[in-house]
């Protein structure tokens, strides 16, 4: 049973950069077919898809946070990252990590709050 695990700070200044890993426990990131993916949720708003690393270590961003968005991993300690950039309150959110196939997404994190404030 696959478990993924969100960490990183829960408050970031504005302007900053929101850096978040995930932990995967159970199975490796590096398995094929599978796409490592970040969603948030803002308070009071439905889920928003962030992007995913693939098995193959290809990426691919939502289009609206392209710009500002890097996902990256580190196979050695089974962890991939999220990197958002030059943030903004409205990027305060419930951050959460998923395996996903092209199907559906199976296995998520517990979520994470993060807050952009001064």
């Amino acid at each position: 049973q696959v478990q993924l695990q969100e960490s990183g700070p829960g408050l970031v200044k504005p302007s900053q950069t929101l850096s978040l890993t995930c932990t995967v426990s159970g199975g490796s990131i590096t398995t094929n077919y599978y796409y490592w993916s970040w969603i948030r949720q803002p308070p009071g708003k439905g889920l928003e898809w962030i992007g995913y690393i693939a098995y193959t270590d290809n990426t691919y961003y939502s289009p609206s946070l392209k710009s500002r968005t890097s996902i990256s991993r580190d196979t050695s300690k089974n962890q991939f990252t999220l990197q958002l950039s030059s943030v903004t309150p409205e990027d305060t959110a419930v951050y959460y990590c998923a395996r996903a196939t092209l199907s559906d997404f199976g296995s998520w994190g517990q979520g994470t709050q993060v807050t952009v404030s001064s």
